[in-house]
């Protein structure tokens, strides 16, 4: 039997639950899932962005429960160190800590306008000038890193915490034809040809919830 647990909501809608999900996957931790539906408050209020905390993902731990992406990170850094979650020397972890950080708390017009969908497919989307500064900046990001530990991932060889955090970025680039450049575009590539995305995509696919408000025809 597992012994942690991670509640997640929609594999379709969730970002944060992706990233929370992701980052156990890659710590090598035996987990099961706890689905929480969407039709639970506080879910809802997390995928429509009016939550004022993330409460979603959660694990339980041997006893010992965290919610918050960023503080879920850390701790399966702390219990999974060999895992790679962050990177060897100091000045990276630095460098790791700080773009997470800002994916975490920053780009709110990013997520308000290009909402996480892996069923939807939207050509011909109109991005707004506030969500295409978001996406310069996460782009730049990626360019930066991976110019500067020299790829595939963004830290190196081997992905990590700053790969989970910016993963849903990537879905959504896709759900809504986003156009970036060649170094971009090869990262999200090899994103999207992780195992663990597809078989987080194979089972958001198979969901029956749809949230109107994240799946109109924009």
């Amino acid at each position: 039997m597992a012994r942690a647990t991670l509640s997640i909501s929609s594999k379709n809608y969730s970002s944060w639950s992706l990233r929370g999900w992701l980052l156990a996957r890659f710590a090598g931790l035996e987990f099961s899932e706890v689905r929480v539906s969407p039709d639970d408050a506080d879910a809802r209020r997390e995928l429509l962005l009016i939550s004022p905390s993330i409460l979603v993902p959660c694990l339980d731990h041997a006893g010992i429960r965290v919610w918050d992406t960023l503080a879920i990170a850390e701790y399966l850094n702390e219990i999974r160190p060999k895992s790679g979650l962050l990177p060897a020397t100091r000045a990276a972890r630095a460098h790791c800590r700080a773009v997470c950080g800002e994916m975490h708390s920053g780009f709110s017009s990013l997520r308000s306008a290009l909402p996480m969908n892996l069923k939807g497919d939207f050509p011909g989307y109109k991005v707004w000038s506030k969500a295409r500064g978001d996406i310069e900046r996460i782009t730049a990001i990626w360019r930066g890193c991976l110019e500067q530990y020299g790829g595939p991932f963004l830290f190196g060889k081997k992905r990590g915490m700053a790969d989970a955090m910016y993963a849903p970025v990537v879905t959504r680039l896709r759900t809504y034809h986003v156009a970036v450049d060649a170094p971009c575009e090869g990262y999200g590539e090899r994103i999207m040809a992780m195992p663990e995305m597809a078989e987080w995509i194979g089972a958001a696919r198979l969901e029956r919830d749809d949230i109107e408000e994240l799946d109109m025809e924009f």
